[in-house]
C-alpha cells in the first residue's frame, strides 16, 4: 500500500527546514512526498527542491493545491498534511493497518496542539471527541483517504474554507472514518496570536453558518 503525503504550502520558508527534516523519515520508509506551492513570494519552492523533494506549483488555495498534489501523486493512499503539522513516527504503519481490513476508506489522526496555552490539551481532547462523534475531520488532523475514494467523491471542493468538512461529509457516505489514537502535533500559533477562546468562538460560529448554508467565500473573509 503506497502512501503519498501531500503538503500545501504558502510562504513557509521559516519552518520549511524543520518540515523537510520531519518528512525525510517517511521518505526513508517508502512514502512519496509532494509539496504544492500556492505562489509563495519567499524561497519556499526553491528550498523544497534544493532539499531533493518533489515540489510543484498550483493556484493558491489549500483545496486547489491539495487537488493538484493528488493528481500528481502515485500512491494508493493520499495523506494530506498541513505544513505546521507533524506526524507520529508510526503514521505509515498506522494508516496501512487502519485501511487493510476494508471497513474504512479514509480516516484521520487524533491531534495534540503545541504551544504555551494551558487550554491546549483540553481543546485537543474536545476536537478528537467531536470528530469521533460526528465523523467529520479537519485538516489539522491529517486526513488520509484511498486514491479511489478521493476521486470517487470528486476531490476537495474548490472553496476557500471548510473544504475539509465538505470532503468529510462526502467520504462519510462511503465509510465511517478510521479515527486513529496516534496523534499528529499541530501548531497552536493561530490560537495564540488571535486569542484562544476568541478563535474557538470564531471557528464554531463559522462552522454553524456553513452548515446553515452560508457562502464559503463570505466565511473566508470573516475568518481572515
Amino acid at each position: 500500500m503506497q502512501i503519498s503525503i501531500i503538503v500545501p504550502m504558502l510562504n513557509e520558508a521559516p519552518i520549511l527546514p524543520g518540515l523537510l527534516s520531519h518528512l525525510s523519515q517517511f521518505v526513508r520508509q517508502g512514502a512519496e512526498v509532494l509539496l504544492v506551492d500556492g505562489g509563495s513570494d519567499d524561497t519556499s519552492l526553491q528550498l523544497a527542491r534544493a532539499a531533493g523533494f518533489a515540489a510543484l506549483g498550483a493556484p493558491r488555495g489549500r483545496a486547489s493545491q491539495m487537488n493538484a498534489g493528488a493528481m500528481h501523486a502515485t500512491g494508493d493512499v493520499l495523506l494530506f498534511l498541513h505544513a505546521d503539522t507533524r506526524l507520529p513516527a508510526t503514521a505509515l504503519q498506522d494508516i496501512r493497518h487502519a485501511l487493510a481490513r476494508g471497513r474504512h476508506v479514509w480516516g484521520r489522526f487524533d491531534v495534540t496542539i503545541q504551544g504555551q496555552s494551558p487550554w491546549f490539551p483540553l481543546i485537543a481532547r474536545l476536537m478528537n471527541l467531536r470528530s469521533r462523534i460526528t465523523g467529520i475531520a479537519t485538516g489539522d488532523q491529517g486526513i488520509f483517504v484511498t486514491r479511489e475514494a478521493f476521486f470517487q467523491v470528486g476531490c476537495y471542493p474548490n472553496q476557500p474554507l471548510m473544504e475539509d468538512i465538505e470532503l468529510s461529509m462526502h467520504l462519510k457516505r462511503l465509510s465511517p472514518p478510521a479515527c486513529l489514537r496516534a496523534a499528529v502535533t499541530t501548531s497552536g500559533r493561530r490560537w495564540e496570536t488571535r486569542g484562544v477562546w476568541r478563535t474557538i468562538l470564531l471557528m464554531w460560529t463559522l462552522r454553524l453558518r456553513y452548515f446553515l448554508g452560508a457562502n464559503p467565500e463570505a466565511l473566508a473573509k470573516a475568518y481572515r
